[in-house]
């Protein structure tokens, strides 16, 4: 047997240990006021703020150390926030009253509200066409809104339901089609539908991350999977399993790890190693119902929202009774 062989057979070992060392555990829990239902949680790249989306407010805590710096209330039915940082201000999606609410990134005051369509959920802030974008599930469409003048732009209908949005921040937005198992490509110039890409053997996919360096997409499925995407032409490059009951996915540029949120109490963990290799390194326990999650880039810390359930659910009911009182952020860090 070469030396090089030898050689090349132990680079190889420690690379494939490398990526197998993966260790996020439980480091902290983050009690939060309030009662009612939850949805997405996101940081503010200003300063140490975590905002969660929580029924019918946003709790706002210290990243670090969970205590709360602030609220913003009767947001009813709250699903995400976005922030543009251009202007100072943040926007929240309030999908019962079919509202943005605009707040100061400072202070947290809320400024005005800009009417939606039906039922806005996913939000976000694209930095290339300098445009807020806001999927609504009920109305399937998506409401453009300049964050200078806080006026609509345009509503484009997606022919589905949309449920998360991302940039490749050169012009297209990627949205995840829950109900047609596809994502749909939006060119952020002419504010046209221009592709849409079937998700393999993915079903229902919710969750959506984006890696712009290697051009991948990765879509998080009703069905247990995580498909990734060629962004460039719709290629599936991958299918890897996953927890059951993911609603959110997020990708750490700077250790190139995936995250998957899985509402079943588990957080599977995926590395990448090249555009087209990927592994799943781990499924670590988290509590059941975290189903959406944030990573902060700067810590590599997770953060997902949750609370405990009842024991029964009523006829018809998708999920069961939250308990008062236990609504949480748990922050995953990776102790390798």
């Amino acid at each position: 047997m070469s030396t090089k062989f030898l050689l090349a057979c132990l680079i190889g070992g420690l690379s494939t240990l490398g990526a197998a060392a993966q260790d996020y555990h439980l480091e902290q829990t983050f009690n939060l006021t309030g009662n009612g239902g939850w949805d997405y949680i996101a940081l503010n790249p200003l300063n140490t703020n975590l905002y969660v989306a929580h029924s019918t407010r946003v709790n706002i805590i210290n990243r670090n150390t969970g205590d709360s710096t602030g609220v913003i209330t009767n947001t009813e039915g709250v699903h995400g926030i976005a922030f543009a940082p251009k202007y100072g201000k943040g926007f929240t999606s309030n999908g019962k009253i079919n509202s943005l609410f605009v707040f100061d990134m400072k202070t947290n005051n809320v400024l005005g509200g800009i009417a939606t369509g039906q039922n806005p959920d996913a939000i976000m802030f694209d930095p290339f066409s300098d445009r807020i974008y806001v999927c609504n599930g009920r109305s399937r469409d998506v409401t453009v809104v300049n964050p200078a003048n806080n006026e609509v732009v345009k509503t484009i209908p997606l022919g589905g339901k949309p449920e998360t949005a991302v940039s490749d921040e050169a012009g297209n937005i990627y949205i995840n089609i829950e109900d047609k198992n596809e994502i749909t490509v939006l060119n952020t110039k002419t504010l046209e539908v221009t592709k849409r890409w079937k998700t393999g053997s993915g079903q229902e996919p919710s969750g959506l991350a984006i890696d712009i360096k290697t051009k991948r997409l990765f879509a998080g499925c009703g069905n247990k999977l995580l498909v990734v995407m060629n962004m460039e032409n719709g290629n599936v490059v991958k299918e890897l399993p996953i927890g059951d009951g993911c609603d959110g996915v997020a990708f750490d540029n700077v250790s190139k790890t995936i995250f998957s949120s899985n509402g079943e109490g588990t957080l599977t963990v995926i590395k990448e190693k090249s555009a087209n290799e990927y592994m799943v390194v781990q499924n670590a326990a988290t509590q059941k119902g975290a189903r959406t999650l944030v990573v902060d880039e700067k810590t590599h810390k997770v953060y997902l929202p949750t609370a405990e359930y009842s024991a029964t659910k009523a006829p018809g009911q998708k999920r069961p009774d939250v308990v008062p009182g236990t609504f949480r952020v748990l922050v995953m860090a990776n102790g390798k």
